[in-house]
């Protein structure tokens, strides 16, 4: 592994901010985050270390997701979306196999939302084969979930939206908080794109849907429509 890279990553250790974020990222017994450690390092810090080292080997970031550390998790994932967007299509498949083979290491929302669009989404989202987007939405793994709702936010933004409301659908009887906000934050999306399908969605599943889902879709929404969904 790379001691110098090491060596920067622990300078920037901070005990107030580790202590915060393990509070902010439920930590705790029975939490989603229970056992995540935290070194402290804010995002910016971690965003400058990682351009620093965008060129170390894929092997050296599997050694920063294999960490105890979170931070390390998440500089090795700012690595690998730098190394992907700068790269050819060949390196960009070696990328997108490394990235599925290390899911079990994607193990917190802010992994998942930092990476699941910028790698999995955009190498997806000229492909008509988008299957492995099932395969995750599956998963009984609550990450591989997440990355698979939040990987469509790549499709949406090139105005395919589809798989979003796809995989919502998946996801209406879903039990985590995590997935509903995921989800919901999706189909708000959507409604940037295309307000008449979000609505017929909404208006098609209103009476499953998880109530925290239906906020986060409908946070945009003028306010008097707004409560009219909430009301129903």
């Amino acid at each position: 592994m790379n001691q110098k890279l090491l060596k920067e990553i622990y300078s920037h250790r901070n005990k107030n901010r580790a202590k915060a974020s393990a509070w902010y990222f439920k930590t705790g017994k029975s939490q989603y985050g229970e056992g995540d450690k935290f070194m402290g390092i804010s995002c910016p810090e971690m965003r400058n270390i990682a351009k620093k080292y965008v060129n170390i080997s894929l092997k050296e970031v599997e050694h920063l997701l294999k960490s105890k550390w979170h931070e390390q998790h998440q500089i090795g994932l700012f690595i690998l979306t730098y190394k992907y967007k700068k790269t050819n299509q060949k390196t960009k498949e070696e990328i997108v196999d490394f990235y599925l083979k290390n899911t079990k290491y994607i193990n917190n929302w802010d992994l998942v939302d930092l990476s699941a669009p910028k790698i999995l989404g955009d190498f997806l989202s000229d492909k008509k084969n988008k299957k492995i987007l099932l395969k995750l939405a599956r998963s009984k793994n609550l990450w591989e979930q997440r990355i698979a709702i939040i990987s469509t936010f790549a499709f949406i933004r090139r105005g395919d939206i589809k798989w979003s409301i796809k995989i919502a659908k998946m996801f209406l009887s879903h039990k985590h908080d995590l997935i509903h906000k995921a989800t919901g934050w999706m189909l708000r999306e959507v409604g940037k794109k295309d307000m008449k399908t979000l609505c017929k969605f909404l208006d098609s599943n209103l009476s499953e849907m998880p109530r925290t889902m239906l906020r986060y879709a409908i946070e945009k929404f003028p306010e008097k429509i707004r409560k009219g969904y909430l009301k129903k």
